[in-house]
């Protein structure tokens, strides 16, 4: 364990020394805050993370991850020979091999796993429910039907090759990144949680394939069982497809090519839900990422949920894991062995990109998660029932509920009943939003934001850092843990030598301040985007009040409302010093303006066990703590309690009346708000606003698209040609490149389902979408599009 320094700052914290072969920048400047550090935690107190949900979960909560204790962050790749019982020359030279091989492995028994699955009744019920095997047929019969899967019913965890992956691991890795932190802290929690006999299932959200080789990897380096990792590409090589299979690697099965394909045949299913089963009976630990794009993975949650619901499974500890990079690393589809060759030959040139941080957070009970009740779906609506009035028909009161997301558990040929399939997907939810909470805002994620979200135009090196430093603040403020520390300076440089393919600097002689703007090109602005994600999830409160608020002064322009603009007025497009609106913002129209637009945010973003009502509610009242909103007072020329007068006349009631309160001589008037003027309270406001600027703006390319799209189409083809649609207007436009990625082509797909507008017809193919007959009007259509606009600063 590395020991901390007297200001609370672990030495793994510190960011690496620049390496020669990155990009030289101009540092000539003096910039006045280069003394100043970027604190990782506020003052000797790191950021509580990963605690278990208090309203789902209490009696799992009370189980402390121990935040007394003295906190470190252990680099997993830097082995030495103070990691092995040994010293010497020769020991400094094999210290890896030395500590793979001290380090504990757990065995996995398999003897006759294979027979236990084959003999299940779910999976004989599944084969005479399909007339896949005839009832009585010979084992021999039926052997051949799941030959398909008996690679990934035999998947083992052998000690020697688990030890050998890991010492290639702790050998390449170093080649991939600079360095892999992790909280010893979460760690000893689970080492408390492993003991207590329950089962570990670590969640995940999918970023990269990276993640299912990370996790195994600290488990295995600090004495833990390795998981049976749930891996969702497919490989191709039968000798990799062997190794991995050694070491705890569940793959596809061989005779599908994607996990949508694999996760529609009900056989499939049967026999994962069997192995899992039996993997829970060994004792063994899981490892399931889920996609929060798409819900892929879920499947693998639902069937522990479903274990536990038929009394199989006693109990299952959650553990969701927050996994953070400097640069996300690119992931394939298809797995091969001349790709993983030419991969490892790349390393051998390239430079490190950038740092890993690891969260595990606290384990909790699935079955106290469940059976408490504390977990509801009963206000879960449509889509279209809670906005499809609001949109077509102006209706004013709008119905209060939380928007189902049906589609992040895809419907079996048996699928379990509603309520409890609604129950699955609810803890789908709360795992996606569980693990983003858990992860750290890294340095490259926070310049990202900054420079899309906030410097658009360019940025001088001395005004990023002073914003550098104001947003880590505002994020370890907001108990959002980071994961960098050290000076200034080289917080800045670190992140944009680690961006430099996708920003410009220019280091104009006159001037000793290089410029930074972020390069005008699609693959850039969607690399920053991607990094800015976890910065949209820690402001997303700010960000919704902050749309809403838009929307309403939007309306407030074009009824003509006279406002008054202080300073210096306004020159084209650009507003110079502070304006002040003559205009009050009504407390309950806010927060309508803010409900509405909380349904339209992608799975992950809210809290799952708050009510959508209350999470607009605290839209409002955020812009109110960071100083953007203000109380509107009202002057009276009388008291609001005045027993003998009110509005000039007597208000006599009677004592027996069963609605007399003492309350009524307080007059009801909502609450009201005015814009305030700080000099920043503009610029903070557009940058809260740029936020979800992409999601909303993809929406709305993707409702003019439809003009465009020959209809009905397979599901897969419809959301390629809006991806492209979105990717050809953004060029045209030649800026707003962050909506036309593939996942705002997908995300704005599933909402569009949501919403009605389009409609799912499944046929022989497949799903195939189609615009329903109430959208086909131009005019539904457009006023879907001025919906959604109203929410879009321009």
């Amino acid at each position: 364990m590395v020991q901390e320094k007297n200001d609370g700052i672990n030495k793994d914290m510190v960011l690496p020394p620049m390496q020669q072969n990155r990009p030289a920048l101009s540092w000539g400047s003096k910039i006045k805050k280069k003394v100043r550090t970027v604190p990782p935690c506020l003052g000797k107190f790191r950021p509580t993370v990963g605690q278990c949900c208090h309203q789902c979960t209490p009696d799992s909560l009370s189980k402390k991850l121990g935040q007394n204790s003295s906190l470190g962050f252990h680099n997993l790749l830097s082995v030495n020979e103070t990691h092995t019982r040994y010293r010497g020359w020769l020991v400094r030279r094999v210290c890896c091999v030395l500590f793979v091989s001290g380090c504990k492995v757990y065995t996995s028994p398999v003897s006759n796993r294979l027979e236990r699955v084959c003999q299940s009744n779910r999976v004989k019920e599944t084969l005479t429910a399909e007339h896949k095997a005839p009832e009585g047929a010979d084992s021999q019969g039926q052997s051949s039907l799941l030959s398909p899967f008996f690679p990934l019913i035999n998947t083992c965890i052998s000690p020697g090759v688990l030890r050998f992956m890991g010492w290639l691991m702790l050998k390449v890795f170093p080649s991939v990144f600079d360095r892999v932190q992790v909280n010893l802290n979460h760690l000893s929690a689970l080492q408390r949680a492993s003991q207590e006999g329950s089962p570990l299932v670590y969640v995940h959200v999918r970023q990269s394939i990276m993640d299912c080789a990370l996790i195994p990897l600290v488990l295995f380096c600090r004495n833990l069982r390795v998981p049976y990792t749930v891996c969702p590409l497919q490989i191709n090589s039968c000798f990799l497809r062997s190794i991995l299979q050694k070491v705890g690697v569940v793959p596809l099965p061989s005779s599908v090519l994607t996990e949508q394909e694999a996760e529609t045949d009900g056989l499939y299913s049967s026999v994962r839900t069997s192995l899992v089963r039996e993997l829970l009976h060994e004792g063994q630990a899981l490892s399931v990422g889920v996609s929060a794009e798409s819900g892929q993975g879920g499947q693998w949650l639902a069937c522990i949920r479903q274990l536990i619901k038929e009394g199989s499974v006693p109990d299952v500890s959650l553990v969701p894991v927050g996994i953070s990079y400097d640069c996300l690393p690119k992931t394939t589809v298809q797995v091969g062995l001349s790709s993983v060759l030419q991969w490892l030959w790349a390393l051998l040139w390239r430079r490190p990109g950038g740092s890993v941080r690891i969260h595990f957070g606290q384990p909790f009970s699935l079955k106290e998660m469940c059976e408490s009740g504390r977990c509801t779906v009963d206000e879960w609506l449509p889509l279209q029932d809670l906005l499809l009035p609001v949109i077509l028909n102006n209706r004013t009161n709008i119905m209060f509920g939380r928007r189902r997301m049906s589609w992040l558990l895809p419907s079996e040929h048996k699928g379990p009943a509603h309520p409890e399939r609604d129950l699955s997907i609810a803890i789908i939810l709360h795992l996606i939003f569980s693990t983003t909470s858990c992860m750290a805002v890294m340095s490259t994620s926070l310049v990202s934001s900054l420079l899309l979200y906030r410097h658009r135009e360019g940025v001088s090196l001395s005004l990023l850092c002073r914003d550098v430093a104001w947003l880590t603040e505002e994020l370890l403020f907001r108990n959002k843990d980071v994961g960098f520390g050290g000076s200034l300076v080289e917080v800045v440089h670190y992140s944009l030598s680690l961006l430099s393919p996708h920003i410009i600097i220019a280091a104009v002689p006159s001037r000793t301040d290089p410029f930074i703007v972020p390069r005008p090109s699609l693959a850039a602005t969607l690399h920053l985007t991607v990094q800015a994600q976890i910065v949209t999830h820690t402001f997303v409160l700010e960000a919704v009040g902050a749309c809403a608020v838009s929307a309403m002064l939007c309306e407030v322009a074009h009824s003509g409302v006279s406002s008054r603009v202080r300073s210096s007025g306004v020159d084209g497009e650009e507003v110079k010093g502070d304006m002040e609106f003559d205009v009050a913002l009504c407390q309950s129209e806010l927060t309508e303006r803010a409900l509405q637009l909380c349904h339209l945010l992608p799975p992950g973003f809210m809290p799952p066990c708050q009510s959508s009502q209350s999470f607009a509610l605290d839209a409002v009242d955020s812009l109110v703590h960071c100083g953007i909103l203000i109380m509107e007072e009202i002057p009276r020329d009388v008291p609001v309690c005045d027993f003998w007068k009110k509005e000039g006349a007597l208000a006599w009631t009677t004592t027996d009346d069963p609605y007399h309160s003492d309350s009524d001589c307080e007059e009801q008037d909502l609450r009201s708000y005015k814009i305030s003027q700080p000099s920043r309270c503009p610029e903070m406001l557009f940058f809260l606003c740029s936020m979800l600027a992409g999601h909303l703006r993809a929406l709305c390319w993707t409702t003019t698209g439809l003009d465009y799209l020959q209809t009905p189409l397979p599901e897969a083809e419809f959301v390629a040609q809006v991806h492209a649609y979105l990717c050809d207007t953004a060029k045209k436009k030649r800026q707003n490149y962050e909506s036309c990625s593939e996942e705002a082509a997908h995300t704005a797909v599933r909402t569009l389902i949501d919403l009605g507008v389009l409609s799912e017809e499944r046929q022989e193919g497949g799903v195939f979408l189609g615009i329903s007959p109430l959208f086909q009007l131009s005019e539904n259509r457009q006023k879907l599009q001025r919906f959604i606009s109203q929410y879009l600063y321009n």
